[in-house]
């Protein structure tokens, strides 16, 4: 299993902030370093955030070996064409590290305050299948692509250059929705990301999601599995203690069965054993004290070991 860092995009990312976590996703032996694609909280107050496809133009540029992209892109911010036109030319200039995570987006604060439309859900979702449909054609045809849908068209398009890599960035859906976004999943994704619920609720829905990839003909094994889940690492016990009570928890069971991954070493390597042996492939841990790089560097020496051969 791959193990990396998801961050909160809107939680104060500022550019030495970003350019310090890469440096130590690099330097620390983590696969992946993704991030949220939003402009604030869905309340006060606001701090600092890097627009999504500027901070990942830099982590293409500037490191060499982690995987990185969105946790997700909200269809309803930008032109679907737009988004398949950068995410493939950032994957290029990576040499094939991005992963292009869509959703529907469901901030409605961010959409308000920034004059940004905000649809009904179910207006949501067409927009996002339209992109599906778009991004996949684009991605993978090397003819003009037309396409009619309800919310975004294409009439002889191509996207040129062509990706590098076959089938362009692989795309990630994430959600648990069995009407909509597991659907949607099992059709169009390279990769499903299940978030913030425990570990016995991603099997159920692992299960349902199995069926139906093999309902679309696809084998399970095409759909990677990946997590994402709070992090609570204690560098000691009174570390451990101390945030636990910061949470408003006295013990880590509380926050487990709630999906977060949270201990001191040994009992932190015993919960991404479990996420392991439940079929996760990559774990998301959500960091969210940007500057604390010492816990980061703490989980890197205790933890990846265990789980990268190369950490």
């Amino acid at each position: 299993m791959h193990i990396g860092i998801m961050l909160e995009g809107q939680m104060g990312l500022n550019w030495p902030r970003w350019k310090a976590i890469l440096q130590a996703a690099e330097d620390f032996g983590f696969q992946h370093v993704f991030r949220s694609d939003h402009i604030v909280n869905p309340t006060p107050p606001d701090e600092d955030s890097l627009e999504l496809w500027v901070s990942l133009t830099y982590a293409a540029s500037h490191t060499k070996r982690i995987e990185f992209g969105p946790m997700v892109a909200p269809v309803t911010f930008r032109h679907p064409v737009m988004t398949a036109r950068m995410a493939a030319q950032i994957d290029d200039l990576s040499g094939g590290r991005l992963v292009l995570g869509l959703g529907a987006g469901w901030n409605e604060r961010e959409h308000h305050d920034y004059g940004i439309p905000f649809y009904d859900m179910k207006t949501r979702f067409e927009m996002l299948h339209d992109a599906l449909e778009i991004t996949s054609h684009l991605f993978n045809s090397n003819a003009p692509v037309t396409y009619d849908g309800p919310h975004f068209s294409l009439h002889d398009a191509m996207l040129l250059p062509r990706p590098q890599r076959a089938g362009g960035p692989p795309i990630l859906i994430g959600g648990r929705g069995p009407k909509k976004s597991l659907p949607l999943t099992a059709k169009y994704a390279r990769e499903w990301n299940y978030a913030f619920s425990s570990i016995e609720t991603f099997k159920t829905t692992n299960a349902l999601l199995t069926d139906l990839i093999i309902q679309e003909g696809r084998a399970p094994t095409d759909v990677k599995r990946s997590v994402a889940t709070h992090a609570v690492f204690g560098k000691n016990e009174a570390d451990l203690k101390d945030k636990l009570q910061r949470a408003g928890v006295s013990t880590t069971t509380d926050l487990w069965t709630q999906g977060h991954t949270v201990g001191t070493a040994s009992e932190f390597i015993e919960h991404v054993h479990q996420w392991q042996d439940a079929g996760v492939e990559r774990l998301l841990l959500q960091w969210l004290d940007l500057d604390d790089l010492a816990g980061l560097e703490m989980i890197a020496r205790d933890v990846l070991p265990h789980f990268h051969t190369n950490a």
